[in-house]
């Protein structure tokens, strides 16, 4: 089954989505697939969940609650929502690896530093073997993956992070993981009632 995992750092979500996606990798392949959230929000003309005031509010309780839940460390960054990019160029420069997208999510949500500078990023960089972070950063061919990763995420349909695709599905948010695994079990389950039959609801009303 083609996997693909389209995330950013500067979602809490896809800090605690990530280990069971890690886990996952172990039995199912996955292609990391780094993208700008906020690129896909404006191709899609919508609001951030941190641009609307008591949702961001609701949403930063709400992953602290999930983390205590859990039992996994969170720290919020210095500021959110921060700029992402060179954390996200980071990740490219690094091939995307699993070592590189955990030890990037690790700085910014478990150790709550910044990644919005060259300076608050250096650091991390020199752990991940990149000594140059200013060159790598700036590459053109880590800027093109990047770019092409968007807009494979647009052709997709992704509409927000973390998404999970798996054959084309998507399955968007960290709690949709578990029906995520449940696909992935049973491949036909989309095919079936009721779930079929949702693809032919008709829209009743539609907002100008």
């Amino acid at each position: 089954m083609d996997a693909r995992w389209y995330f950013d750092f500067i979602s809490p979500f896809a800090y605690l989505q990530w280990p069971k996606v890690r886990a996952l990798a172990e039995r199912q392949a996955i292609a990391w697939r780094p993208l700008l959230f906020a690129g896909l929000l404006d191709h899609l003309e919508h609001k951030g969940p941190a641009e609307i005031p008591a949702k961001r509010l609701f949403t930063y309780r709400h992953v602290t609650w999930l983390a205590r839940q859990r039992g996994v460390a969170l720290r919020f960054p210095p500021a959110h929502p921060f700029n992402p990019l060179l954390a996200l160029r980071l990740c490219v420069a690094a091939n995307s690896t699993p070592t590189a997208i955990g030890a990037i999510f690790d700085w910014i949500w478990g150790q709550g530093r910044a990644a919005d500078s060259l300076e608050a990023i250096a650091p991390l960089a020199a752990t991940l073997g990149i000594a140059d972070p200013a060159q790598a950063l700036s590459d053109a061919a880590v800027k093109t993956t990047l770019r092409q990763n968007f807009d494979e995420a647009v052709a997709a349909q992704v509409f927000g992070v973390p998404t999970l695709s798996l054959d084309g599905q998507l399955f968007w948010g960290d709690d949709a993981f578990d029906f995520a695994t449940a696909f992935l079990a049973d491949p036909g389950l989309l095919s079936q009632a009721p779930f079929h039959d949702l693809t032919q609801l008709p829209i009743g009303s539609a907002r100008r």
